[in-house]
This record gives C-alpha cells, structure tokens and sequence, in this order.
C-alpha cells in the first residue's frame, strides 16, 4: 500500500494511492491517520478521488512529533569521510518546520553559501513502542518514504555538534508517498541526482545500522509514536567530500529517488529575505 499527504486548498488530507489516483481516507494527513485510524483504516477508505498527477504533495508525514536523524550510517560514506564504523548510532534532530514537499523549492539561506545534498530513506513509525525487542521493532514500522537531508555544511562545523547545520527551515524534502515495507524491493537503489548528474548510488541495504535496528535503539532511549520519523543516513558521493567542494546553487534541480518509492524532483532556489543585500 502507499499513501500520501495532498494539499487542498488551504488543508491537507491523506489519501491512498492507486496506480494514477489518490483516495481521500478522511484523515488530515498520513501522520494523523497513523495516530488515529492506522493502515487498515487507510486500506478500507473510499473517499473522494483526485488524479495524482496533478496533486499538490505535502510532506509525506508534515508535522511529525519527532524526526530523529542518523549520522555515518553507510559504510561508503563513513569511508569517504574518513571515519571508522561506528559501534553505535550517531543520532540528531531536526524540527518539523524543516520539511517540505516532495516538489517544493529547496530555498538557500543567504547565511550559508555550503548546502549540501544527502539522499536517504526515512522510516516512519506506525504505533507506540518503546525498549523494543527486534519483533517488536518491525511491527512498529508503518512504512518508508525518501528524504534529502540537505545539510548548512558551514554551521554543521562550526562546532562538534551537527544540529545547527541540519534543521534549516524549509530545507528537507519527505515524500512522495509512504510505502508499506512489503513494497520496499530487497535490492532498492537509493540514487541522488543534480541536473540529471548521477551523485550517489547505493543498495539502502549497505546501512551499517538497518531500520529494525534503530528503532530498537531509538525506543531504548525515547518512546517512537506513530507518525515520528528516522533518516537513516545517507551514502558516500554528498559534496562536501569531493575534491574539490561541490554545493547546490540556484537554478539546479535535486532528484532523490529509493526504488519501490518514488523521487524527491526539488528545484533550487535563493531564500528571498527582507532587508537581505
């Protein structure tokens, strides 16, 4: 099954889709029907219908409670980054306002001029569970969508701690749709694109900590509730680890895309902000 979050007007709702059509199921967005009816709710829906095509995508899950972020989490990318693996997660933050849609503008902030791409698979959580064992950590897994964690690589630095780099409003793109995990392929690519310009390439199965095992890890710490979200990490070929430095500009086009998923068609833009030269 796949779902997503569609803006109509001056709401969202939660729809399920079919082929080219989006199904209302009555709830407010996907995060909410995983609060409040859950994926058999959404299976049963028959609501009004829109043709997907022409749909305005909001954040697959826009304003989840927690969306918590794992750092070096492909052995690539650790590599590229020369890094040793790590014994246990390296785990952040972002906030909700961060979010944006699967075809939304990625705005650059006049204050950084190093913005980063990093493709990742999120994991969105489908009911509360905290100190999970491993069953019960995948029954908790509502679903998988596709995430850039576009990253302010000059505040990232600025200090040891990655939050300030990794929040920017406006800045993380979540969608297109969630996918239940039997539609995950087993071999899914995860591919970042700029201009039609391959980036990254990975199996999501190169991940040094998979899905069951951060929510294991991540309930151990703080109850997940539906609706939360995990980016799992991203794989080697981000920017700032070329030779030299590469960082998105305006007028460029992100494409991140987890096959069985969907992709992430984002289009870069300067943030207009008043009283900025």
């Amino acid at each position: 099954m796949k779902l997503a979050t569609i803006r109509l007007g001056g709401t969202t709702t939660a729809v399920r889709v079919e082929g080219g059509t989006a199904i209302e199921t009555g709830f407010a967005d996907v995060g909410a029907l995983l609060r409040e009816g859950g994926l058999e709710a959404a299976a049963a829906a028959d609501g009004a219908r829109h043709e997907l095509a022409g749909a305005d995508l909001a954040p697959v899950v826009p304003g989840p409670g927690k969306i918590v972020c794992v750092g070096l989490n492909y052995r690539n990318h650790i590599l590229e980054m020369g890094r040793e693996l790590p014994e246990f997660p390296t785990l952040f933050a972002k906030y909700p306002e961060a979010l944006i849609g699967p075809r939304d503008e990625i705005r650059l902030p006049p204050e950084s001029d190093a913005v980063d791409w990093e493709g990742e698979l999120a994991v969105v959580i489908g009911s509360r569970v905290r100190r999970a064992s491993a069953e019960e950590a995948r029954a908790a897994i509502a679903g998988y969508s596709v995430l850039n964690d576009v990253t302010m690589r000059d505040y990232q630095y600025r200090t040891a701690q990655w939050f300030q780099g990794k929040t920017w409003e406006n800045s993380t793109p979540l969608g297109p749709v969630l996918v239940t995990p039997d539609e995950l392929p087993a071999d899914a690519q995860l591919v970042t694109s700029l201009d039609g310009e391959e980036l990254q390439r990975t199996p999501v199965d190169d991940l040094v900590f998979g899905a069951v095992e951060l929510v294991r890890y991540i309930s151990t710490i703080v109850t997940l509730q539906p609706g939360d979200v995990i980016a799992t990490g991203t794989p080697g070929g981000v920017g700032h680890a070329r030779k030299p430095p590469r960082y998105l500009a305006p007028g460029q086009t992100l494409t991140t895309r987890v096959d069985g998923i969907g992709e992430l068609v984002n289009a870069v833009a300067e943030e207009k902000v008043a009283g900025a030269a």
